[in-house]
């Protein structure tokens, strides 16, 4: 939801809030995004790809996340231009092509991480707490369920940009007004999608965390020291869902009902809008973030 002027006008409530900072600061945090997220993931892919062919469940998982990462990232450099372009105030502006792309693409990065994150904690909670259902952690499991994951995300992700595509009436199909009467029902809905596809996996993941740890907390030393390496993994996880995606989701929750006008509270609305950019850049950092959690998992991935 990129607004156009240099301020934000939450119209229900005559509240204007200053984000003239919002274009500088993408094309910088978008540009340290694009440099460390592709390198880190061509070095993941690289050795995923080179290591030997002995692969587990969770080798199929990062894989597929390290695919879902590298979709956002090359979007990354349109999006720089672009911000680019706003932020000198030049007349150049994308087509609904560029829009629906890079709206689609950033959803895919998004909840495909997502979901594949949880796969990876669920597929530690099968090793530790039911290690004799092997079967739901074999290599060919592991690839049906990111088919399905697949499809989903691409569902999820193409959806969102034509609910976008259909509400704008404007020139300027980037822009979803969410003070808008017309965007109302179109909002509601991606709003309660968006958060529905954060909340199950974020309660899977912590279901599946307290489970391996209530496990690991019964366990001699010395067999806890084996699964040390599995306790790190679910620690990092877990550390990128607070860190990327829960105050993305948060934060959207209250930003979109403060310009909707179901929340009508000026200061919530100025906050929200404030930290919509620095939120949304956390979020797309979880690009850069992941493959520490194959760093972390090699030895899981192979063995």
């Amino acid at each position: 939801m990129d607004l156009i002027n240099k301020t934000t006008m939450l119209t229900s409530f005559n509240c204007t809030v200053d984000t003239s900072y919002r274009f500088a600061y993408y094309q910088i945090a978008y540009s340290l995004i694009f440099s460390f997220g592709l390198a880190s993931n061509v070095m993941a892919l690289r050795s995923l790809w080179l290591r030997p062919r002995n692969l587990t469940s969770t080798a199929v998982y990062m894989a597929n996340l390290v695919v879902v990462d590298l979709f956002f990232i090359v979007s990354l450099p349109l999006r720089i231009y672009y911000y680019y372009n706003r932020y000198h105030n030049r007349a150049w502006f994308p087509g609904r092509a560029f829009c629906l792309l890079t709206f689609a693409l950033k959803y895919i990065s998004l909840y495909g991480g997502i979901f594949f994150l949880a796969c990876i904690g669920v597929d530690r909670y099968f090793a530790v707490v039911h290690p004799l259902r092997q079967h739901l952690r074999r290599v060919r499991t592991a690839r049906m369920l990111s088919s399905g994951i697949w499809l989903l995300v691409l569902a999820l992700s193409l959806s969102l940009p034509f609910l976008l595509s259909a509400a704008s009436l404007t020139n300027h199909p980037c822009m979803l007004d969410p003070s808008s009467q017309r965007h109302y029902t179109f909002i509601l809905v991606a709003l309660v999608l968006v958060q529905t596809a954060f909340l199950l996996p974020a309660l899977l993941l912590l279901f599946s965390y307290c489970s391996v740890l209530r496990v690991l907390c019964r366990l001699a030393l010395r067999k806890k020291a084996q699964h040390r390496r599995t306790l790190t993994v679910i620690y990092w996880v877990l550390g990128v869902f607070l860190l990327c995606f829960a105050p993305y989701h948060f934060n959207l929750l209250g930003y979109t009902l403060t310009h909707m006008g179901v929340l009508r509270s000026c200061n919530l609305g100025k906050v929200t809008t404030a930290l919509h950019p620095v939120v949304l850049s956390l979020a797309s950092s979880n690009c850069c973030l992941n493959p520490l959690i194959y760093y972390f998992s090699s030895n899981l991935v192979h063995n």
